[in-house]
């Protein structure tokens, strides 16, 4: 017997429709390697009608005020609150992540960050008004960009979308979302929500490929392009929006560097390491995945994390024991596998390394120490639960090989002296640098990197600032 698969639809002006040409992709459940839904394969006539309901909606939604903004974000945070069981169960159904933690540990911070970006509509702060030439008063004016095109990724498919949409409308924006064509469910789920609140054309969904998200990214109406993915993915926007100047924020790749010192607590390490190294399957740019020790802890250090990744269970979302689901599709098990079939002859691995069943995409919690700082997977992001561990001699040869790589977004340090750690925190060339703990986030500080890691900022007063523009107005005092 045959089972019928959901039809998701895009969300256009208010309205939910079907691609124009009726193309459609099949959207498959990575814990079970079957289909359960149809997507709209959406082309250049879905992007132009996407587009121009945004950009209809702009002069409506830009002149509300912050309190009107504020206000219907507050209420999305609590309708996505009401029906936080069925976001949860579509988030899994996308992903195939465990329920138990989806609903414990995601939902929770995205609805909290979207309150977060309903108070920061009404908190916009600059330079204060003066005469900076006689005769002359100057003011700034914070405005919104206009409409934006955003692209998600698939691995934290809710909550991306909430870093994407909360701060371009709660600073006047609307927004063409597209959500990665693997996890489109709970995007389009979150419009159906969100259709009883904001206005027609603010908010708009459309599914669809690569090829979609070019067109966005291409097309003459938005004034701002936004992405979340590889680094492959946002050279490409950065190429394809400069030819028209548009504005773009990229949040790409990450190796996050964990530097473990001497004088940590070893177990307290491994035991937060292991759970911010596996914890989505690895699939977190921020994931502690590249891990440094001193050569006097080091040996004690792989066993005990071997150890923690032999006791760390994966399995089916309905497993409450499990800290991770699958890998997120077909493509990406073979990427994660294959760095582990190419490592070289010095490496070894401790833990893991191997497929984990034969249905879904799932693969063991894995341990790679004997490494090099120009092997290929300490250089590359795997984006999988696969933790490597190398051995150094000093500060100096820490700050040299956490450095050494071209992704520049988190980091963290692992010591009790605090004038190591402030220099650590000084000298690490990334984003964000945590001090004896890894992967915490909260709304009100920015999440983004430097170098290949991207540009912009996710989060925050500064990421919300983001999605503004700067505008001088001066007067004549002699009116």
């Amino acid at each position: 017997m045959t089972t019928e698969l959901r039809r998701l639809r895009n969300y256009i002006g208010g309205e939910f429709k079907d691609a124009a040409d009726g193309r459609t992709t099949e959207v498959v459940n990575p814990a079970t390697g079957e289909a359960y839904a149809t997507a709209p394969l959406s082309g250049q006539a879905d992007v132009d009608a996407a587009m121009a309901a945004a950009a209809a909606a702009f002069p409506g939604w830009r002149d509300t005020t912050p309190s009107e903004r504020q206000k219907a974000l507050l209420r999305i945070a609590d309708a996505f609150e009401a029906r936080a069981d069925e976001l949860v169960a579509a988030e899994s159904e996308n992903t195939g992540k465990p329920l138990g933690l989806t609903a414990s540990e995601e939902l929770p911070p995205m609805v909290d960050q979207i309150r977060f970006f309903a108070g920061a509509a009404r908190l916009l702060e600059g330079r204060s008004a003066g005469e900076y030439m006689d005769g002359m008063t100057s003011i700034i004016r914070r405005e919104p960009v206009g409409v934006c095109a955003q692209v998600a990724p698939w691995n934290y498919p809710m909550m991306m979308a909430v870093w994407k949409f909360a701060p371009a409308i709660a600073a006047g924006n609307t927004v063409v979302l597209k959500p990665s064509d693997t996890t489109p469910a709970s995007t389009v789920l979150m419009a159906e929500i969100i259709d009883s609140v904001l206005p027609k054309g603010v908010f708009n969904v459309i599914c669809g490929d690569r090829e979609t998200g070019k067109a966005m990214v291409e097309h003459s109406t938005p004034a701002m392009a936004s992405i979340t993915g590889s680094v492959r993915a946002g050279m490409q926007v950065a190429e394809s929006a400069s030819k028209d100047v548009k504005r773009v924020h990229l949040e790409l790749g990450g190796k996050a560097p964990v530097v473990v010192f001497p004088d940590a607590d070893i177990a307290k390490a491994v035991e937060d390491i292991a759970v911010a190294g596996y914890f989505n399957a690895g699939q977190d740019c921020t994931a502690a995945t590249r891990v440094l020790v001193h050569e006097s802890v080091h040996d004690e250090f792989v066993a005990a994390l071997a150890k923690a990744a032999s006791d760390t269970k994966t399995g089916q979302p309905d497993d409450e024991d499990v800290l991770y689901g699958p890998l997120n599709n077909p493509n990406q098990l073979k990427q994660v596998a294959g760095f582990i079939e190419r490592l070289p002859a010095h490496a070894k691995v401790e833990a893991g390394g191997h497929q984990v069943g034969d249905k879904g995409y799932f693969y063991a919690p894995t341990v790679v120490s004997g490494l090099k700082q120009d092997d290929e997977i300490i250089q590359n992001e795997v984006f999988g639960p696969v933790i490597t561990v190398q051995s150094f001699t000093d500060e100096a040869q820490a700050l040299e090989y956490a450095n050494g790589v071209e992704f520049a977004l988190a980091s963290s340090v692992w010591t009790k002296d605090h004038g190591r750690a402030m220099r650590m925190s000084k000298n690490l060339d990334f984003g964000c640098v945590w001090i004896n703990t890894h992967i915490p986030l909260v709304a009100e500080m920015p999440h983004g990197g430097f170098k290949k890691s991207g540009y912009g900022k996710d989060l925050s007063a500064y990421g919300f600032e983001d999605y503004t523009r700067i505008k001088h107005v001066m007067t004549s005092l002699d009116g």
